[in-house]
């Protein structure tokens, strides 16, 4: 099994976490992602067996795409933004209606440099996951560094979301 390179060991590390904890509960996963483009996938399937337990992930960087893959309200879009607790929670629902997993977590932000605005700065990343219960949590968080620092943190914090999420499922 080829061993991840020196920096990306905690994300590694933390991915197979997840999968070990999916597996356990006898739990798929689907990911839906904008502004991390497909990397909370990539880091899922570096893990390899992930195939157990990780159902398929949905990049969906366009609104249009969050419309027609994950059944993303237009009107949602269009009056809270892409970069919104509503939206990340309808892309989370939409993930697990249109796979086969129980779980979800997607994730929506401005990892910059530009296309912030005084209300969502960059570094804005919106979080949404849905449990296996149907319960759909979300969160905000304001990440600072460059484009891939951001993106970085975002997927970080979405993979530990969905550990807390798999354990508050679990009480």
């Amino acid at each position: 099994m080829p061993f991840p390179a020196p920096s990306d060991i905690s994300l590694y590390e933390l991915a197979r976490q997840v999968l070990d904890t999916l597996a356990e509960r006898n739990e798929l996963l689907a990911t839906a992602e904008s502004c991390t483009g497909g990397w909370i996938a990539k880091v899922l399937t570096d893990v390899p067996g992930s195939s157990a337990v990780f159902d398929r992930g949905f990049v969906t960087y366009s609104n249009a795409a969050k419309q027609e893959l994950l059944d993303v309200p237009p009107g949602l879009i269009e009056t809270h933004g892409a970069v919104s607790r509503e939206v990340v929670e309808a892309m989370a629902f939409g993930a697990v209606r249109f796979s086969r997993a129980q779980m979800s977590c997607s994730v929506s932000g401005i990892a910059g440099p530009g296309g912030g605005s005084e209300d969502k700065p960059v570094g804005t990343v919106w979080f949404g996951w849905c449990l296996p219960d149907g319960q759909v949590l979300s969160e905000r968080q304001q990440f600072s560094g460059d484009r891939d620092a951001v993106r970085r943190k975002a997927v970080l914090y979405a993979l530990q979301g969905v550990l807390k999420g798999l354990a508050l499922a679990g009480e």
